[in-house]
């Protein structure tokens, strides 16, 4: 029972070990060769299945999926020599079996057996064929939509930070604003449509302001709580030292509240893309709302994937440097901030 005990805890602590490199290595081939065994049937199925529908791209699309099994095995040989590179290579490989995998079953499906109802699901290449066809509009439509984004997103971001940093920091401020943060705040910005596009003199006008409520009401209400929550002690002791009312809001509470502002700006940045579609599809003559909008009404249904795909990588890339300017703005509390 002793011998039994003393394995069982040696093999619990060999199992915590680290793995060996060579075995890494073994497993990270294992994976890349089947990753790039799963774009290869792809590539194989793309090119030598006839089509239910002629999408077109077919022998680009299969070119590629052969490009991205070649470059998985290269990226893991390469990084037998290079470990960033083959770290970084390894992290992708899960990823990479798996939508070789999907890839597959979706062309199988839809492009080439038919087990999908069409137009509705067009196969990979279809979608391929709208990117290398249709890119001049999509390019205008981020173009559009970011500019929108932007100029909204940005004035409700400033106001709302001022009016939270003012609602944390004057009673007879919040006495007055308080209640009509609460009494407005909740209402949906969508449900301001008709009137906003009623009041202003614009299109455009009308969805920056709705843009810009949306992100405004987070970022006040988490900058106030930002403010409002800072230790009274930090204000005595810069008090001691001789700090003015203006030292103390720019350089002890602001500083302090930043973290709660930069959840206000996540929450703000999330809400303000379904306002941001929404405005496109029902007022904006540009961006990609309205060119979903176009492709749904043709019925040009690989259009409108290619929108949602182009959509989710520019929210994301948006969320993302969101993120980075957090980082570089809060790099004096690294290691606290934990989301």
């Amino acid at each position: 029972m002793t011998l039994i005990t003393t394995t069982l805890e040696q093999g619990s602590e060999a199992s915590n070990l680290p793995r060996s490199r060579p075995a890494i290595k073994t497993s990270a081939l294992l994976l890349a060769f089947a990753a790039s065994a799963s774009w290869l049937a792809t590539a194989s199925v793309t090119y030598h299945m006839p089509d239910i529908i002629d999408f077109g791209r077919v022998t680009e699309f299969a070119a590629l999926s052969v490009f991205i099994a070649a470059a998985l095995l290269a990226g893991v040989v390469a990084g037998i020599w290079q470990p960033a590179l083959g770290e970084k290579v390894r992290r992708l490989l899960p990823w990479s079996l798996a939508l070789g995998v999907f890839t597959l079953i979706w062309q199988l499906l839809a492009g080439k057996l038919g087990l999908l109802p069409q137009p509705f699901f067009p196969p990979p290449h279809g979608l391929l064929e709208v990117f290398t066809d249709d890119y001049p509009k999509l390019i205008e439509g981020v173009i559009a939509s970011l500019r929108l984004e932007f100029f909204g997103f940005a004035l409700g971001a400033i106001i709302g930070f001022w009016v939270g940093v003012a609602l944390g920091w004057s009673r007879t401020f919040g006495y007055w604003v308080h209640p009509i943060m609460r009494f407005i705040g909740p209402v949906p910005s969508i449900a301001w449509l008709p009137i906003a596009f009623f009041a202003f003199p614009s299109s455009f006008s009308a969805s920056v302001f709705l843009i810009a409520l949306t992100t405004g009401f987070p970022v006040a209400v988490l900058t106030w709580s930002g403010v409002a929550s800072v230790n009274p002690a930090y204000y005595d002791v810069a008090r001691t030292l001789g700090a003015n009312e203006r030292f103390l809001i720019f350089k002890v509470a602001i500083p302090a509240a930043l973290p709660h502002v930069f959840v206000g700006l996540f929450m703000g940045l999330g809400a303000s893309f379904a306002v941001l579609v929404t405005a496109e599809m029902m007022g904006v003559k540009a961006g990609l709302g309205f060119y979903l909008q176009w492709a749904q009404g043709w019925a040009a249904y690989a259009n409108m994937y290619a929108a949602l795909i182009v959509m989710a990588v520019m929210c994301t890339g948006l969320v993302s440097l969101l993120f980075k300017i957090r980082d570089r703005v809060l790099s004096y509390q690294k290691g606290d901030v934990k989301w």
